[in-house]
This record gives C-alpha cells, sequence and structure tokens, in this order.
C-alpha cells in the first residue's frame, strides 16, 4: 500500500511540474501580432524615431490643430480607431494614430509600456508642417483612454481630451501572469521605471474580467497612489460610458474622476453616459449591422451602441471644435 501511495505522489508531482510548466509556457507568450490598419490615400505611415504610426494630415495650409489618437488593449493601428482618425481629418485635424504596443519595435504585451512614447508622439505631431501647437487635443478608448488621461496629467498645454470608456485608476499590465499570479507590472512605464498600479483581485466569473476589476476597486484604499490625478490637468475632459459594460466598470471610474476633479478644484469633466451601451460605446457610426453585433459582445445590445456612437460622436467632435477650434484673431475675424 505505501509503495503504491509513493507511486501516486510520483505521478501527481510529475503532472503539476509538467502543467506548472505548461501553464508558465502560456503566460509568457505574446499574443498575436495585431492588425496594422494601411493608412490610406490620405494618410502615411511613419515608422521611426521611436514612434510607429499613421498619420492624417488635415487639408489646407493651416494653422489646424492636431489630436493624439489612441486605440485599445487591441493594439497596433486598428481599423476601428481608424475610422476615427478619417472622420477627424476630414473636420480639419492633423490626426496621429499611435500604436503602443503589440506593433513594429514596440512591446507585444501591454506592460511597462513607457509614457515617452506617447509624450514622443505630440512632441512630433507639434512640429508638423500646418499644425498649431498650441492646439493639441488626445483622443482615446479603453486601455488608450487610460493612457490619455495619465499622460494628459504630465504633459502641459494639452487643451482638450475625449475619452470613451475611461479609467480612474492605473492598472496592473495586460498579461496572463498579472491576471493569475499578482501584480508583476504596471501598464505603464515612466523614466524605466513602472507608474504606481493597481492589482488585479478575484476571478474571472460568468461576466468575463469585470470581476477582477471591481475587486481591484474595492481595495483602492490600500493603494492611492495608482489614482490618475485628473486635477493636475489643466484643460477641458469629456468622459463617454455605457451602463452596460462587460469588460470593465467604466461608468464607476468615470464618477470617480468626476467626484476626484470636484473634490480637488478641478475643472468637471462633461460626461456622456448610455444606459443600454457597453465596451462600444464610442467611435465613429458602425459601418453596418454585422459591426455593431460583433462590437455588443462587450456589453449593451446592438441597438443601444449604435444609438450611443450617432449621439455621441457629434458632441464629441463639437467639444473638440469648441476647445480647439479656429482662433479668433484681434479683428475679431477668423484664422
Amino acid at each position: 500500500m505505501k509503495r503504491r501511495w509513493k507511486i501516486a505522489w510520483g505521478v501527481l508531482g510529475a503532472l503539476v511540474v509538467i502543467g506548472g510548466g505548461g501553464f508558465a509556457y502560456m503566460l509568457t507568450q505574446p499574443p498575436p501580432p495585431a492588425k496594422l490598419v494601411d493608412a490610406g490615400p490620405t494618410g502615411q505611415r511613419i515608422a521611426g524615431s521611436g514612434i510607429f504610426a499613421n498619420y492624417y494630415p488635415a487639408a489646407g495650409p493651416g494653422p489646424h490643430p492636431a489630436i493624439l489618437l489612441l486605440g485599445g488593449s487591441e493594439g497596433g493601428l486598428a481599423k476601428e480607431i481608424g475610422r476615427q482618425a478619417l472622420l477627424l481629418q476630414a473636420g480639419g485635424y492633423h490626426v496621429l494614430q499611435l500604436a503602443y504596443h503589440n506593433a513594429p519595435g514596440k512591446p507585444a504585451k501591454l506592460k511597462n509600456i513607457p509614457l515617452e512614447d506617447f509624450t514622443r508622439g505630440i512632441d512630433w505631431l507639434k512640429k508638423q508642417p500646418g499644425v498649431d501647437p498650441a492646439r493639441i487635443g488626445i483622443v482615446g478608448y479603453s486601455k488608450g483612454a487610460e493612457a490619455g488621461l495619465l499622460v494628459a496629467t504630465r504633459y502641459p498645454g494639452i487643451r482638450a481630451v475625449a475619452l470613451g470608456m475611461p479609467s480612474s485608476v492605473v492598472w496592473d499590465g495586460m498579461s496572463g501572469e498579472n491576471y493569475m499570479l499578482g501584480s508583476f507590472s504596471s501598464s505603464w512605464s515612466e523614466k524605466g521605471e513602472p507608474v504606481p498600479h493597481l492589482a488585479y483581485k478575484g476571478r474571472p466569473d460568468e461576466r468575463g474580467l469585470m470581476a477582477v476589476f471591481e475587486g481591484g476597486l474595492k481595495e483602492l484604499y490600500r493603494n492611492p497612489a495608482a489614482i490618475i490625478p485628473v486635477e493636475k490637468y489643466r484643460g477641458k475632459l469629456m468622459l463617454v460610458c455605457g451602463e452596460a459594460e462587460k469588460l470593465w466598470p467604466s461608468c464607476p471610474m468615470t464618477d470617480q474622476i468626476v467626484a476626484r476633479a470636484k473634490a480637488r478644484g478641478a475643472a468637471v469633466p462633461a460626461v456622456l453616459r448610455y444606459k443600454d451601451a457597453g465596451h462600444a460605446v464610442m467611435g465613429a457610426p458602425f459601418a453596418d449591422a454585422a459591426a455593431a453585433r460583433k462590437w455588443s459582445k462587450l456589453g449593451g445590445t446592438a441597438e443601444g451602441n449604435g444609438a450611443a456612437r450617432i449621439d455621441s460622436w457629434p458632441k464629441i467632435v463639437a467639444f473638440l471644435n469648441a476647445e480647439l477650434g479656429p482662433e479668433q484673431r484681434a479683428d475679431g475675424g477668423r484664422q
């Protein structure tokens, strides 16, 4: 009998070692390469000096305002955010659609991404012909919204920021080891050091990762350094969220951003909330019903997300125009 138990425990130990090795291998593997949408006839690919992006210059001599445009955890240069770039370009904006991970020359996983990548993009934008360096804005969604708010609190002179499905905090890096084994890395770094970050807590449930983020927020009091200090941003801010969100609690985090701004004497953000929309609440109106159904897997209905985009996108553009639009000349004319 004793010999049988020794054999059984030996087999179990071997399985644990093999399984653990396989699990560790899976956690360390990079994600599949992200899609890189072509810049098309009105844009150009920028690849050099630490920047990988699609650039969409506005027509005419300018000077025109400029937008740093940030996608989410999909990485690369996704088609969905590229549609926003084209609409903003047509509206008179120079637009830099920046890739910050899972793209050539960038980290594969979304962890410890240098904030310098974003500031480098803004500096590059300011130097382009026809760009008014005094009229710079940021537009982003999801992880791009997290980065966008963080950068705006650190980079002086950003006049307008519009963020969809935003975060009030800096989260752990998005990697299997962080989700399953604990807090190993931040999503962002600065000067080579991880930005203070909030750990994921708990395990995914039938809703997906929502419980992990909710668990983290419940312990925010233990790590207040992870809060993004919105009061350090001096420009105007617009936030868009869907109450039927399934990916992370963007509406509760929107409320946290607003509450902190009020408590710290900062300008109160404009907020657009949509009851029947989810993690597809912000963006250019859907091209077709199939796209609406696909994106609505992240919360809300196809109809609700579609209606939210139809309503919110013109309001986002109006907000940007109000803060970044043509300047008044001293003689009362427009430049």
